[in-house]
């Protein structure tokens, strides 16, 4: 073996950077010809059978989603009509803990919604924050690893710190992680968000940018330190549980949907990048809008049926929605389907849950594990005496279109005016906490801290919070090791 100081592909080539993805411009489109950005996605995605990678303990329900306000003139999908209704389904999980995981360790909450829609199956993949840790997908491998186990089996704070303190995108997430909201008191008490940038057409082929907020009508709810690690020991399924005896007993819990809502020119000038998934939109800027009532009635009445096989993908639109230039949104549409081929089959959208309830499915894929739906014809067919089906117009496709161009590069985001990476962490600190859930911040911190063993990594961690907050550092270097 040769000794060397660079990063390699499988087949032995040197990685240009694991650090940023292959786009036009430092703002443009994720290359599908990144060859090290697929080979990381694809490799990270095979990893373990058969539970998800992240994510994988959490529970679910089935409900309804219908629209009371008139939102026509932002987008054409027939979902979000006013007076429309969907089935729908979420599933909540935790982010970094196994199956069987204690539900109420510290940790950021997935929010998956899946709408059932007239026109397809529509999904929303999130959390209970309206940011991330990252913003490009590359890293998101080496993110999820941080948070898993080291080589000898164990959760390793050094890991963790050693990864965050190393990507200061990760501050505004790492603030909410942990604050009141990385350990909230059940599901039913959190919000969601979709926190990615979205985009939306309108049936005269108007385009505007939007981000998803779920806002519990149960309220937000959270538990303390020493309430989250008595149940953890109590019953490590208390979030699961609760879920399903609120609905048996008819407490059907509630979330309003509403969107913040971008004009698409606004997205070009605005003061801090609109597709940095690390950061939000100030409400004062655009405000919610409300759209509808979603409504969680039914329990699943096969868990693994209908909630371990329920394969969630930002790749599933429909007309009148889209993506944006958001690096982790882009890199997810490819990486959530490839995870789900891996994890539960090549035809897992044949599955029940999978399947769209209210639209056909029809195209000419075939063959493959546990295939039983067919086509007559299996290749296109380009005569029109034959019966098989032609492609959609464009218009009734509706795929939601921006431009970009520029050189293809591997580049952070182009800074704008008020853009930093601790800027939002520290306002979302000073003004959006109040006193005591600074002292509860700082207590959680402090035996954050307290785990760290590397003293290189320790102080990378001080000098993390001081950029947050100068204040908060200095507390925290008071109050750590005593």
């Amino acid at each position: 073996m040769t000794s060397q100081n660079y990063t390699t592909a499988q087949n032995g080539s040197p990685i240009a950077s694991s650090q940023h993805s292959l786009t036009t411009g430092p703002d443009g489109v994720t290359a599908l010809h990144d060859r090290f950005l697929v080979e990381k996605l694809a490799s990270f995605n095979r990893e373990r059978v058969p539970e998800r990678n992240p994510h994988a303990k959490g529970g679910g329900a089935f409900g309804e989603l219908v629209i009371t306000e008139d939102v026509s003139r932002y987008t054409k999908a027939a979902a979000f009509q006013k007076g429309a209704a969907s089935e729908t389904l979420i599933r909540f999980s935790s982010v970094a803990g196994e199956q069987g995981s204690p539900d109420t360790w510290r940790d950021v909450r997935g929010f998956a919604v899946r709408f059932y829609t007239t026109e397809g199956n529509l999904d929303i993949v999130g959390n209970n924050t309206p940011v991330f840790f990252i913003r490009d997908a590359i890293k998101f491998p080496d993110f999820i690893h941080s948070q898993k186990r080291n080589g000898k089996g164990l959760r390793d704070a050094d890991m963790q710190w050693d990864f965050w303190t190393r990507s200061p995108e990760s501050a505004h997430q790492v603030t909410y992680l942990m604050g009141d909201r990385g350990l909230p008191t059940t599901w039913r008490h959190m919000n969601g968000y979709g926190s990615h940038t979205y985009s939306w057409e309108n049936a005269a082929g108007e385009k505007f940018w939007v981000k998803y907020h779920f806002i519990s009508r149960q309220g937000l709810a959270h538990l303390s330190n020493d309430e989250a690690q008595r149940i953890a020991g109590a019953d490590a399924d208390f979030y699961r549980r609760d879920l399903f005896e609120a609905i048996d007993r008819g407490d059907a819990p509630v979330w309003d949907l509403n969107v913040q809502v971008m004009p698409f020119e606004d997205a070009k000038t605005y003061r801090f990048n609109p597709f940095d998934l690390t950061k939000v939109w100030p409400h004062a800027d655009y405000p919610l809008v409300k759209v509808g009532e979603l409504t969680l009635n039914r329990n699943p009445r096969n868990f693994f049926a209908e909630i371990e096989q329920a394969a969630f993908s930002p790749s599933n639109l429909v007309p009148g929605t889209g993506i944006s230039p958001d690096k982790m949104l882009m890199g997810r549409v490819f990486a959530y389907p490839d995870a789900q081929r891996y994890r539960i089959g090549a035809n897992y959208n044949q599955l029940p849950v999978n399947q769209p309830h209210a639209a056909e499915v029809f195209n000419y894929q075939h063959e493959g594990n546990m295939r039983y739906h067919f086509n007559d014809y299996e290749v296109p067919v380009h005569n029109t005496n034959h019966s098989g089906y032609p492609e959609a117009d464009e218009a009734r496709a509706g795929e939601v279109n921006w431009e970009t161009d520029g050189e293809l590069l591997r580049a952070a985001y182009t800074l704008r005016a008020e853009d930093s990476d601790f800027g939002q962490a520290g306002t979302l600190y000073r003004e959006v906490f109040d006193d005591a859930a600074r002292g509860r911040f700082l207590e959680t911190l402090t035996g954050q801290g307290n785990s760290i063993t590397v003293e290189e990594i320790r102080e990378r961690f001080f000098q993390y919070w001081t950029n947050v907050d100068a204040s908060l550092g200095a507390k925290l270097r008071e109050s750590v090791g005593k």
